[in-house]
């Protein structure tokens, strides 16, 4: 099968009809992209649904850090630390110009989380557990070094710092760069598909009734498996299948802020006290620096998820309690993000102590579900439940598979042979385009959103005739994402496979109607369906950047 006709929409959705498969996955977040491509490497006959796009939900909408998770340390979660500590090494090899290294500074402060012997203890048990090489190990900062470099930390009740290493990624990006590898190994992956309810045969869950989203057509997928990795939508799934029971989820929403660099110029990621007893993250990216994450129970509508006042104040008040001098208020936001969580729920915990740990779910018709668990990982969620997966099969069908080996499969775009590299290629690549204007900037973000897939965005880029160097650029990643990413509106280019809406959305406004140009263009829209996706996006951009109280 060519590379990427396994990607393409009308015939992912006459093989969805046509075929019987070994398993068949809910929910295109980075969980159910990991299980797709788990299973299909494995020799898995392997479909995936996403009722919305790829990434839609909490997969878009993380602190965009693949990290070990120091905080658990604290709560004694040693086996979680473990795993996903070694994770991020994993996970950095097979994309490494997708999960970028990013030193964390961790400032010692009075009366703060951590003290100064825990911080140098802790750190060091970190870089045991996670297998921190050891350029990249801890090293402990006097006051004074730390202000050298963070000049902007708060003189008085500064003690030190922590110096340690993390990787900074695009959740979104990762999600569908393992759709696609998915897809090399012939996994059928969709969205805009939604799983309406069970098939079942001898009260055994066979398959879903899928509805397209984008057509209205309504059609059966057979399966002899079926994986819900919906997120916060597990438990509505298991409600459709009458499985709801014992253990639930519980949902909490986290929220970011984006701030121009200018207004917080920090030169190394942070991991800081609020005074509540929180910590939470700064990040420098680019030419913003987003701040994140809050952590509030959420009863809401998981489909609209938005940052409100009392969000964006909390985070603001964190940075001016961190950095006494900058005085920030919430008009310096510029964007902001906000999702769920899908924890498993504990009696008596508060959002914030509520367990990382992943957990399945197994109906009495078969059904089986994932949920809780992290970004960082996704991976070894997916092993598990594969593994499962395979158990059954060979039970069922006397039919044994491959062990997961998806720790050597190298993700779509990153066939680099480390940091070096990538930084090797993406100076080649500045050098292509400094021409028209563009910067060094410009150039990591084109090679760590698409990793060596930027020679095809950069050949198309040439063909083109704008003189508008910038549109003309936007227009060439439309192009791709389009052809090979299953984009289908400006909100699946904008905000999953560009970020522009988090990242860059100064720029976005102006590329907004020419962009819908280029959708009417391949979709033949009408000016109707042109207008209505104008509003779409527009009101993405004002709620992304203007916030209400929580009550209204």
């Amino acid at each position: 099968m060519d590379r990427f006709s396994s990607f393409e929409r009308p015939k992912v959705i006459d093989r969805l009809k046509s075929s019987y498969y070994d398993l068949l996955v809910i929910g295109g977040g980075i969980t159910g992209a990991g299980i797709a491509l788990d299973a299909a490497s494995r020799g898995l006959k392997t479909a995936l649904v996403e009722k919305d796009d790829f990434a839609s939900g909490t997969s878009s909408r993380s602190t965009k850090l693949i990290h070990g998770g120091l905080r658990y340390l604290k709560q004694f979660e040693i086996a979680l630390v473990r795993e996903v500590g070694s994770e991020r090494a994993i996970v950095h090899s097979l994309a490494p110009h997708l999960v970028v290294s990013e030193k964390m500074l961790l400032p010692i402060i009075e009366d703060g989380t951590f003290g100064k012997l825990l911080t140098s203890f802790g750190l060091m048990v970190y870089d045991v557990l996670a297998g921190v090489e050891k350029e990249d190990q801890r090293k402990m900062l006097s006051k004074e070094e730390t202000l050298a470099i963070e000049p902007l930390l708060p003189h008085d009740i500064l003690k030190g710092a922590g110096l340690y290493a993390e990787y900074r990624t695009d959740d979104a990006r990762l999600t569908i760069e393992v759709l696609k590898t998915a897809a090399e190994f012939d996994a059928d992956a969709i969205n805009y598909v939604e799983a309406s309810d069970f098939i079942y045969e001898d009260d055994q869950v066979t398959g879903i009734k899928a509805k397209d989203i984008l057509s209205g057509d309504v059609f059966d997928v057979q399966s002899k498996y079926v994986v819900s990795a919906a997120g916060p939508w597990v438990d509505d799934l298991r409600s459709i299948n009458h499985s709801k029971k014992g253990k639930r989820l519980h949902l909490t929403k986290g929220v970011h802020i984006v701030l121009p660099y200018e207004k917080l110029p920090i030169k190394y990621a942070l991991y800081f006290d609020v005074p509540d007893g929180r910590m939470i993250f700064a990040i420098p990216r680019g030419r913003v620096t987003y701040v994140g994450t809050t952590d509030t129970n959420y009863f809401g509508d998981k489909d609209h998820i938005v940052t409100n006042t009392e969000d964006a104040e909390y985070l603001i008040n964190a940075v001016n309690n961190m950095y006494p001098e900058i005085n920030l208020e919430v008009d310096d936001v510029i964007s902001s993000w906000a999702g769920v969580r899908p924890l498993i729920h504990e009696e008596g915990k508060s959002a914030s102590e509520l367990s990382r740990k992943d957990e399945i779910f197994e109906s009495s018709t078969g059904l089986l579900s994932i949920a809780g668990g992290k970004l960082t990982g996704y991976r070894k969620m997916a092993q598990r439940i594969v593994d499962l997966v395979a158990e059954k099969f060979e039970d069922d069908f006397g039919k044994s598979f491959k062990k997961c080996f998806t720790h050597k499969i190298v993700l779509s775009g990153g066939v680099f042979k480390d940091a070096r590299d990538v930084s090797k290629y993406t100076n080649k690549v500045f050098e292509q385009i400094k021409a028209f204007g563009f910067d060094q900037i410009d150039a990591s973000y084109l090679v760590s959103n698409y990793g060596r897939q930027t020679d095809t965005i950069l050949a198309r880029f040439m063909e083109l005739k704008d003189n508008d160097y910038v549109f003309r650029l936007a227009k060439a990643e439309l192009w791709f994402t389009l052809k090979f990413e299953m984009v289908h509106n400006p909100q699946d280019f904008f905000i999953r496979r560009t970020g522009r809406l988090y990242f860059k959305i100064e720029r976005l406004r102006d590329l907004v109607d020419p962009v819908i140009d280029e959708f009417a263009g391949y979709f033949d829209w009408d000016d109707d369906r042109k207008q209505r996706e104008r509003n779409k996006i527009n009101t993405a951009i004002f709620e992304a950047s203007n916030f209400k109280p929580a009550n209204s």
